[in-house]
């Protein structure tokens, strides 16, 4: 261990006050933001409704007649305060990271800061591809399919129309950002398993209809109770996993190289 950080053996007591500080630096970052995000919820929550829009337009139906409700006085208030959580976890979120990165950094070695620091880039970026394709194709796409199903008064039917609750709303889309966002960190938690060893390629590939079953049934657990929502997450999880063996099998082969060079580089010096 050696670079830029104090790697000399502290006692408990200065790593509790270290992982003081870090928490709270941690919290300050999240309360500033929560402030921030509280100030500007109703219009933060005005942009999760848009693919509501996209799916109103999708279904053929007047914009200007889609509306969201709420049915407690104090309803749309803890909605706007959801929504200011859930965006100051984002915006906080790389202190955070940074944070818990130097609290741990101490005890690791300086190849594995080098080998750490990509994947600490990598989560973040995979998370928002996958709230991306929640906001931009899947929610539209769910909210569509739920529109489908409205009932136009006629002879014998009565009139059903979606109005759907603001709190349920924002439950429903922070439920998909969060399903996609966990499942498209898969391929990060894959190779760091496989650079420590406790993964290999060839096992993913042999566990692979077991990875198939356990991607419906986390579907199922993680998305409403409708087969859209669960196919549309079972498939992106597959194909990440199918990406992880291939992550795994670059680190294995990465590896490998590294100790014939090592190797090599060992008889060089015993002739």
């Amino acid at each position: 261990m050696s670079g830029d950080y104090n790697d000399k053996p502290q006692p408990l007591i200065e790593h509790l006050m270290e992982l003081r500080t870090r928490l709270m630096w941690s919290i300050g970052a999240f309360f500033i933001a929560f402030l921030v995000c509280f100030y500007f919820a109703k219009q933060l929550f005005n942009l999760l409704v848009i693919p509501y829009k996209w799916a109103v337009i999708w279904a053929h139906l007047d914009v200007s007649k889609s509306e969201l409700i709420y049915t407690a006085p104090q309803e749309f208030f803890f909605t706007q305060v959801k929504v200011a959580m859930f965006g100051a976890l984002v915006i906080a979120f790389p202190m955070i990271a940074s944070q818990i990165y130097k609290f741990v950094a101490p005890g690791l070695y300086k190849n594995e800061r080098a080998a750490f620091l990509p994947f600490l880039v990598a989560s973040p970026i995979l998370f928002l591809m996958g709230a991306a394709l929640v906001y931009f194709f899947f929610c539209p796409m769910v909210m569509w399919f739920f529109l489908a199903m409205q009932q136009a008064p006629g002879e014998g039917d009565v009139a059903i129309s979606l109005l759907p609750k603001v709190s349920e709303y924002l439950s429903l889309i922070m439920t998909l950002v969060l399903s996609f966002g966990l499942v498209f960190q898969l391929p990060v938690v894959t190779t760091l398993l496989a650079r420590v060893g406790l993964l290999t390629s060839t096992w993913l590939r042999e566990k692979r209809k077991f990875a198939i079953v356990l991607a419906f049934i986390a579907a199922a657990v993680l998305t409403p109770p409708d087969p859209m929502s669960q196919i549309g997450l079972a498939l992106p999880t597959i194909i990440l996993y199918e990406i992880s063996i291939y992550a795994a099998r670059l680190v294995e082969r990465k590896r490998q190289e590294d100790s014939e060079e090592e190797a090599s580089s060992d008889v060089a010096k015993t002739e």
